[in-house]
């Protein structure tokens, strides 16, 4: 069973008042909360330790990343509205020494899939859920759980000028999630969006 650590962390707590912080559906016999990562529904069971998507009878098993995500959001996230005020990964707490070498966000990727074709994210928000933004060439915005918006957003590339890339975060992101939990949010929402528009 993966992140021991963060399961621990969750005993104790109260279903309900999870539901509330974390914006989601508490159900009790067993304990569960359910919620989005997204554009999936899980089911996080408290009581047995299992993390299942929700319409999935054979109960599959949640990769390594998704579970991480979930498991911190539940554990970190309060009643807090939006900032409505977007920032690059390095301006939020620490930010500037984390997100770096191994911790650098999945912008590479998103430039690849999309640099030469940015147009492309629009397909991917309809699937997703998400919205069209007016930044860049192309960019959506995207809940990846319920208190944390991300913007993904890609200027493309020509003879002249390499396609580029950002993702931008609501300014209170560091209070939902820890820095390495919201880079790995990062990463599951790139390949998400990279699916939903056929690139993958």
């Amino acid at each position: 069973m993966y992140h021991e650590e963060l399961w621990q962390k969750l005993e104790g707590f109260d279903s309900g008042q999870i539901g509330q912080r974390a914006k989601c559906d508490s159900l009790l016999d067993p304990e569960r909360c359910v919620l989005k990562l997204v554009n999936t529904e899980y089911v996080v069971d408290l009581d047995n330790r299992e993390i299942y998507i929700r319409d999935d009878d054979e109960k599959n098993d949640i990769g390594y990343l998704e579970q991480l995500c979930l498991l911190a959001y539940l554990i970190n996230s309060k009643d807090l509205p939006l900032a409505e005020k977007l920032v690059k990964a390095v301006s939020l707490p620490g930010g500037a020494f984390f997100f770096r070498g191994p911790h650098e966000l999945p912008t590479a990727k998103l430039e690849k899939a999309f640099g030469d074709n940015p147009d492309l994210l629009s397909q991917a928000a309809v699937r997703l859920g998400g919205r069209v933004c007016d930044y860049g060439d192309g960019s959506i915005e995207v809940f990846v759980l319920p208190r944390v918006p991300m913007v993904f957003v890609i200027w493309g590339g020509d003879e002249e000028f390499a396609a580029r890339s950002s993702i931008l975060f609501d300014k209170n992101a560091a209070e939902q999630l820890p820095l390495d939990a919201l880079w790995c949010a990062s990463k599951v929402a790139a390949n998400a969006i990279i699916e939903a528009s056929g690139k993958l």
